[in-house]
Parts: C-alpha cells; structure tokens; sequence
C-alpha cells in the first residue's frame, strides 16, 4: 500500500508487476483474472477508468506486437442455452466481460469455451474454432504454438488449459462428450454442437485439483509470482505447464485430480 495515499496501487505499479514476472514486448497473454482483489486502483472512479488503466498497462508492456486474450466461457450448450458470440454475457468476470465489450476485440464462436483477444494474433486465434474445444487446432493449440504466457490475477498457476494437455495426452479418468445446441449468427439461428473433455461427475475422485500443479510450479520456479497492491500476478508459460504435466503424470497419473 501507498503510505498516506486513498489507494493501494498505481497504473506504474501494475506495469512494473507484470515485467517483474516475465511479460515482454510481442508476448500473448492470457488472462484468469479477478481484479478486485487488488484493492484501490489509483485515477479509477468508474468501471471504464479501471479497465482503461488496465488495458493501457498491459499494452505498454506487451505493445502493439503483443496480443491479451481473456476467458469468456458461457457453457451455453453444456447448459441448454443459446449462444450468440456478439451477446451473450461470459461467466469469467469484470476483466474478461470488458474485453469482451471492448470495439478491438474478437470473440470466437465456442458456445462452451469462448475467448476474446486484442492485438496481432486476436484473429488467429479466434477464427474457426474446431467443434472439439481442446484438440490440437483449438486455441489452446494455437496459444501453445505461439508460445503464450498465462498471466494470472489473483488466482494460481492452474488454468483451463490443463484440460487440453489431458486431452492431448488422452487421460483415462477423462473421455469426450458432445453437446448440442443452437447460436446465433448474422441474426440467424443454427444448430450446432462442440464436444467437451469431461470428467464423470459422479466419481467425485475424478474432479480436478490444481493444487498440486501449483506447488510444483511454484516450487520448481517456473511459475513466477509478484505482488501488486493487496493481490499476486502469477505468471507461467503454455510451455512450461504443458511439460511440467506431461511429466508428472508419467510418475503420478492422477497428478491433477482430487484425491
């Protein structure tokens, strides 16, 4: 905190936090977020200050090069709702819900799994989404490729993305299931469906656990971690994870589960 200030960080500060924890120039960056936990942001009155600083600090870091790609999961077809790609609200909080409103932005048309990104490779990674939400050309495929970084506020090193190293790795207490729906496009509606990796809810030792990914993360240093005003940026490679996954699970084939 700020001695003797009404706030606990600035928009220098949260430059500074995100070079601290490896976030250069050109890099893509994906973002699990809950921003709140931050405290009082220095010049941010309304929600559009907030975010605005935001966005202007991460792209000060990553600069025009760089892409921010955020989480606007809806769920629609695993819910039994419709889903249209420029309405339907995400599920993923007030970071992701601006970036998905933001006029740069591109959303892709996952009715499970959508994302929205900004900057050099935003279209890429969002045009033509497979009906398989984690195969190898999904984005997570493509974030991957592009040698993303998840870049977390105010939540661990876990992301979404260790369901597509299971998938790629075909686990055994996961199996494709396909869900079906309809969405909007161009004001029309079309039946569709997108398939999922999913775990068998009703073997409750099959539900996920990142805990464990995360003290070895942290432990062996590749998660890299910096405070910021009352909060913790945690940052770690699509690389890193991937590897550190695929190699604990040779030695522990449940590395990622509850029990």
């Amino acid at each position: 905190m700020h001695k003797g200030s009404s706030y606990d960080y600035t928009r220098e500060d949260i430059v500074a936090a995100l070079r601290k924890v490896g976030i250069t120039r050109g890099d893509s960056i994906f973002v699990h977020s809950n921003i709140g936990f931050f405290g009082r942001l220095e010049g941010a009155k309304t929600s559009d200050d907030f975010y605005a600083i935001f966005r202007e600090a991460i792209f000060s870091v990553i600069g025009r090069e760089g892409t921010l790609v955020v989480p606007t999961f809806t769920y629609s077809y695993c819910w039994g709702k419709e889903f249209d790609a420029m309405k339907t609200p995400g599920v993923c909080g007030f970071l992701s819900e601006m970036v998905r409103k933001d006029p740069s932005a591109i959303r892709s048309e996952d009715a499970n799994f959508s994302i929205a990104a900004i900057g050099r490779h935003a279209r890429y990674f969002t045009e033509n989404p497979p009906a398989h939400s984690f195969e190898r050309d999904s984005f997570w495929g493509r974030f991957l490729e592009k040698g993303g970084k998840f870049c977390n506020f105010n939540f661990d090193s876990g992301s979404t993305f260790l369901h597509f190293v299971e998938k790629t790795l075909q686990v055994e207490y996961r199996y494709d299931k396909k869900f079906s729906g309809r969405s909007v496009r161009d004001g029309k509606i079309e039946e569709g469906y997108f398939i999922h990796f999913v775990c068998d809810h009703d073997k409750p030792m099959d539900m996920p656990n990142f805990e464990k990914f995360d003290r070895v993360a942290k432990g062996r240093g590749i998660a890299k971690m910096t405070d910021l005003g009352k909060g913790q940026i945690v940052m770690i490679t699509a690389r890193d994870t991937f590897d550190l996954v695929r190699d604990q699970l040779k030695k522990e084939p449940r590395f990622l589960l509850e029990d």
